[in-house]
C-alpha cells in the first residue's frame, strides 16, 4: 500500500508523488493509487489532477485542495495539521516532481523540523528526460531553474554559466527563449552547444541541438509549449588574467556603458576580482 503512518506517533505521511508531463500513460501504479486513497491531495492546480485522475480512472476520495506557488504559504499550517492528525497528503504539481522548480520544498523543510515521515513516489521528470535527449555529457549536471526574466539580470545569471564545467540545465517560457538564447550568445558565444526540448512526451515533442547561435537563430521564428535547455559545460576555464578581458570591457564602454559597469560585467563574466580587471583596464589606456 502506498499509505504510511508511523507506529510511534500516529502521524501520516508526506508524499510527494512525480505526474506525467504530458503523457498519462507515464503515470506509475503507486500514483494512481495514492490519488485514490490518499485523505488530502495537495495539487497545484485541482482542474489538473482531477483530469489526471479521470484518465486513470480513478477518483480522489480525500480532500482536494489548491497549492500554488501564491498559496504554498498559507496552506503549509493546514497541511501540517493533517498530517500531524494521522492523514497521508499527497502533492503533486502539473508535470514532474514537486520540489523541482514547483511548490513543495517549503513543506518538505516544515516536516523534516517536526520529525514527520515523507516519502517521494518517483516518475517522470523533465530535467532528466531532457538531460538524457540532449545528446550531451550526462555524468556531471547542475538544475538552474528559471533564468531571470529582465535581460540584465539574466546576462548576470548566464555569467555564472561561463566557466562551469558541468552541463546545465534550465526551464524557459516560450515567449522568452528566442531573447534567453540571444542573451546566452552574447554570454558565452555562438559555439557553446545547448538543446532545446519542447513538449516532451507530448505529441508534437521536439529536440533542437546544436551551436547557441544556431538555436537563437531559430528560436527568433517563434517556439511553443513547455521549454527544458540542456546548455553544455564550458570546456576550458575562464581567463584567470585580467588582461584577456580587458577588450571586452572596452567594446561595451565602447557603446556608452560606465566604464564601472562594464566592468563589473565583464568581472562576473569571467570570474576575475572587479578591481584587479578595472586596473588592468586603465594600465592598457596607459
Amino acid at each position: 500500500m502506498v499509505v504510511l503512518v508511523t507506529d510511534e506517533s500516529g502521524s501520516g505521511t508526506l508524499l510527494l508523488a512525480a505526474t506525467p508531463l504530458g503523457d498519462a500513460r507515464d503515470a506509475s501504479p503507486r500514483l494512481t493509487e495514492a490519488l485514490a486513497t490518499a485523505d488530502v491531495v495537495a495539487a497545484e492546480d485541482t482542474r489538473r489532477v482531477r483530469a489526471l485522475a479521470g484518465s486513470l480512472r480513478v477518483a480522489p476520495s480525500g480532500r482536494v485542495l489548491s497549492y500554488y506557488d501564491a498559496v504554498e504559504e498559507s496552506r503549509q499550517s493546514t497541511l501540517l495539521e493533517a498530517l500531524r492528525g494521522g492523514s497521508t497528503v499527497l502533492l503533486v504539481t502539473d508535470a514532474g516532481m514537486p520540489s523541482v522548480s514547483d511548490p513543495g520544498y517549503r513543506l518538505v523543510a516544515a516536516c523534516a523540523s517536526e520529525g514527520l515521515p515523507v516519502t517521494c513516489l518517483p516518475g517522470p521528470s523533465a530535467v532528466t528526460t531532457a538531460l538524457a535527449l540532449s545528446g550531451l555529457p550526462s555524468d556531471r549536471f547542475c538544475f538552474e531553474g528559471f533564468p531571470p526574466r529582465k535581460s540584465g539580470p539574466r546576462r548576470r545569471w548566464l555569467a555564472g554559466l561561463v566557466a562551469e564545467r558541468r552541463t546545465a540545465v534550465f526551464f524557459e517560457a516560450p515567449h522568452r527563449i528566442a531573447d534567453t538564447l540571444d542573451d546566452a550568445v552574447t554570454v558565452l558565444g555562438s559555439r557553446r552547444r545547448a538543446a532545446v526540448c519542447r513538449e516532451l512526451t507530448k505529441t508534437y515533442e521536439q529536440v533542437r541541438r546544436g551551436e547557441l547561435g544556431e538555436l537563437a537563430e531559430w528560436a527568433r521564428e517563434g517556439v511553443r509549449g513547455e521549454i527544458t535547455v540542456v546548455l553544455a559545460g564550458a570546456e576550458t576555464a575562464a581567463p584567470e588574467d585580467p588582461a584577456e578581458l580587458v577588450a571586452q570591457v572596452e567594446q561595451r564602454a565602447a557603446t556608452g556603458m560606465r566604464l564601472k559597469d562594464a566592468v563589473a560585467e565583464i568581472a562576473e563574466m569571467g570570474g576575475v576580482r572587479k578591481k584587479d580587471l578595472y586596473d588592468a583596464v586603465l594600465a592598457a589606456r596607459g
